[in-house]
This record gives structure tokens, C-alpha cells and sequence, in this order.
């Protein structure tokens, strides 16, 4: 529901029978937080914001004697399917405010809105639409997740082996009664593991989608007796979870990575040449490292028109390219700040009209130890993925180098 007055938001409250407004933003790590308020407070809530202790959630924690407040984008009013229909519960998305109504230095919303408008500002738009991967594993009677997989299936399977796709249809159609729309949903590689592709939108859209997304098939899975996984490796043995960030550039209606090729190949080649340098905004967890050169997960910093091991494809169909997809990160990102740190170098990348490197088109199984010798690598854990972002020049010359250096000194308190 998009482009609702306050006025109309209001209307729509008393009509529908609302009961339960959450007011909902999320942590360094993506998850999702909300406080609920009473249909009363909304007007309030729109006018003032509604007040916060930000010292207990992660990454808000640096505001010493200031206030914080949550104010609602009109923009993102959800219903949520799996409430009551009677006394029914309703979602915004926030953005954080001090008392003043200014905005706070360090909210990753803001700093994506900032960076859409230097896109707008240079004359293209950008879309984004991606691919999630989870984990379904079995509960035990008191409904804690075990650590057995909800099924033994593989990769396309399908009933008896896969146990899932029930709960991965309601999944679908409870995101297409919010709006979000899923285009393709299957068993993964691993046993109990699933994924659910959904269409491109605006970048802030996308963001708001995946914590929207996660939310819901965490509880999805719950009402159907299992506990969904989004971590980056929760099985030592089998595939890890990764997200694809799939994103196109326009102008007007124009998809430029087909009809201007020199402008979407230094946006490419812009993230790639500092790939090493944003892998901490992408892969933020210790266990996120642990995934990489295993199986289809990228292990170096390469790209491809067809092959689906390397970190960066740009399929060409029929000599067309539609989009390019970024295959490293993984879903425990923050989606604001991932989502604006990737454009941020594809904008450096295109101001300074740098080159794509040549393909690399060869499987991994057949790269050899020469040929991978001479290849830039993904960081290989955490520590090194700090020292690259704490080291970076990019970043330290940046319009957002204060946002950075808050992240990286939290995640390193807290790793």
C-alpha cells in the first residue's frame, strides 16, 4: 500500500479493525525489532516519532545522552496475514530520528535513501530483487530447534523428499497478501534446505522486502513445527545459505547494463575492484567465512558471463544481458547498509570510468593451482575481511566513512 496520505493511514485503521500497530526497524545484523503501539499513538507516532532505548540494540548503542525515535514510512503499511483478522496487526518500517526530527548519523536506512538520490543525481535508477536461502530444522516437543534437518531431500526435489514445500507455499502466498511478490520457490542442495526467489524492485523496496521476508518464513515455519535457519554455514557438512543480489541500472525505462554497456561495466567493475574492501558490509558474521570455495560458493574475486561458481554473473540470454548478480553475500546482512555500500562502489567505479577485468569462464573444478595463484581472493574470515574495510581507501576517502567506522568498530566488539 504505497503513496497513502497520514490522513488516509488513519482512515484505514479505524476501517479495518486494527488493533496492534508495529513500529519496526532492524539491528546491525538484520534482524528484525519493533515495539507495538495502540492505533491512538499513530498520529503521534507520524508527527514526533516514538522513543527508543537505543543503547540496547546493536548498532544504536553510540548515541551517548541523546534520545533516538522510530518514525513510520507511510510507504511501508503491511498488513500482517498471519495475525487475527479480527483486531488485526499492522507494520511500518522506521526510519531513526533525534528529537529534533533530524535524522541519526548512523541509520542505514537513511544512508540507502542518501545514496538512491546521488544515484538519481547522476541520471539512472537501480533495481534489486534476490535469491534467499535457508535451513528447515525439526523442533522438539517443547518447540526449540534441534539440529536435525526438517528433510533428507535435494536439490529440485520434490514430496516425499521434500517435506517442505507446504510451508514454502504458505511462505509464498502470505508475502503476495503483503505485497511482495515471489517468483520461484524450491528444495536447495542441502538436506532440509530451501529457497525462494523474489522479483527485482527499487532498492529500498528490496531492503525493506528481505527483513519482511525473513520474518516471515521464521514465523511460517514455526506454525508448521519447524525452525527456519538463515545463518550463513548451520551445517558443517552441507551447503551453506547464501543470498544473490541481483541488480540492473536504468535510465527512465531504459535497462542500461544492455543499451549502455561502457556505464554498466565500470559499476561492475567498481564493485569488483573493491570487493575485498566491502566483503565485511556483505559477510558480517564469523561463520560467514566459512562458506566460501565450498561447492558453488565464490571463493575469489572474479566474474562470468555462465558460470555459476564465480562471484559476479552477468548471463547474456539470446546476446542480451538483463541484470548482474553478486553471488557472496549471505542473509545475515543489514539490507540498507549492504544494499548502499554495494552502489557506493559501483558509483566510484563509474565516476572513475574504470574497466571490468576478462571473464573467467572456466569451472572451478578445472582452475588450476597456477591459474588460481594468480586470482584476488574473497577475505578468508572475519579478521582479515576488518583489516581489509579498516584499511580501505575507498571507504576512508568516502561520504560515508563515519557510518563505516562505526560499523567495523562494533562488529569487531562484538566477534
Amino acid at each position: 500500500m504505497s503513496h497513502l496520505s497520514i490522513d488516509d493511514i488513519l482512515e484505514f485503521v479505524e476501517e479495518n479493525d486494527v488493533k496492534f500497530i508495529r513500529l519496526a526497524f532492524c539491528d546491525l545484523y538484520g534482524n528484525q525489532k519493533n515495539i507495538s503501539i495502540m492505533p491512538s499513538e499513530l498520529k503521534s507516532a507520524f508527527e514526533d516519532g516514538i522513543n527508543f532505548d537505543s543503547f540496547l540494540v546493536l548498532g544504536f548503542s553510540g548515541v551517548a545522552g541523546k534520545d533516538l525515535f522510530l518514525k513510520p514510512d507511510p510507504d511501508t503499511l503491511h498488513v500482517l496475514p498471519w495475525r487475527p483478522q479480527s483486531g488485526r496487526v499492522i507494520r511500518f518500517y522506521c526510519d531513526v530520528v533525534y528529537a529534533d526530527g533530524t535524522p541519526f548519523a548512523y541509520d542505514y536506512r537513511q544512508f540507502l535513501k542518501e545514496t538512491l538520490k546521488e544515484c538519481e543525481s547522476m541520471g539512472f535508477t537501480t533495481r534489486m530483487g534476490l535469491k534467499s536461502e535457508f535451513y528447515l530444522f525439526k523442533t522438539d516437543e517443547d518447540g526449540n530447534p534441534t539440529k536435525e534437518p526438517f528433510d533428507n531431500g535435494g536439490y529440485l526435489d520434490v514430496a516425499p523428499s521434500d517435506k517442505g514445500e507446504n510451508i514454502r507455499r504458505e511462505i509464498c502466498l502470505s508475502l503476495e497478501e503483503m505485497g511482495i511478490s515471489p517468483q520461484s520457490s524450491h528444495h536447495e542442495r542441502g538436506p532440509g534446505q530451501n529457497e525462494i526467489d523474489f522479483q527485482s524492485a527499487d532498492v529500498l523496496t528490496t531492503a525493506d522486502n528481505l527483513v519482511t521476508y525473513k520474518n516471515v518464513v521464521e514465523n511460517i515455519a514455526a506454525r508448521n513445527g519447524a525452525c527456519a535457519c538463515f545463518e550463513p554455514k548451520p551445517m558443517e557438512d552441507a551447503p551453506g545459505n547464501g543470498l544473490h543480489i541481483i541488480m540492473a541500472n536504468y535510465k527512465g525505462d531504459s535497462n542500461l547494463i544492455d543499451t549502455d554497456r561502457e556505464f554498466s561495466e565500470s559499476f561492475m567493475a567498481g564493485i569488483i575492484n573493491r570487493m575485498r574492501d566491502i566483503t565485511l558490509f556483505l559477510n558480517c558474521r564469523r561463520d560467514s567465512y566459512y562458506r566460501f570455495g565450498l561447492l558453488e560458493a565464490p571463493k575469489y574475486v572474479t566474474w562470468s558471463e555462465q558460470n555459476n561458481s564465480r562471484l559476479f554473473r552477468v548471463p547474456e540470454v539470446n546476446g542480451k544481458r538483463k541484470h548482474f548478480i553478486l553471488r557472496s553475500p549471505d542473509s545475515c546482512i543489514n539490507p540498507y547498509l549492504a544494499s548502499a555500500i554495494v552502489i557506493q562502489a559501483g558509483i566510484a567505479g563509474v565516476k572513475g570510468k574504470e574497466k571490468l577485468p576478462p571473464a573467467l569462464e572456466v569451472s572451478s573444478r578445472d582452475l588450476t593451482d597456477e591459474k588460481a595463484s594468480t586470482l584476488t581472493k574473497l577475505p578468508s574470515s572475519i579478521e582479515e575481511a576488518i583489516e581489509c574495510a579498516s584499511n580501505s581507501q575507498f571507504i576512508k576517502e568516502s561520504s560515508f566513512a563515519d557510518i563505516a567506522a562505526d560499523y567495523i568498530e562494533i562488529i569487531k566488539a562484538s566477534i
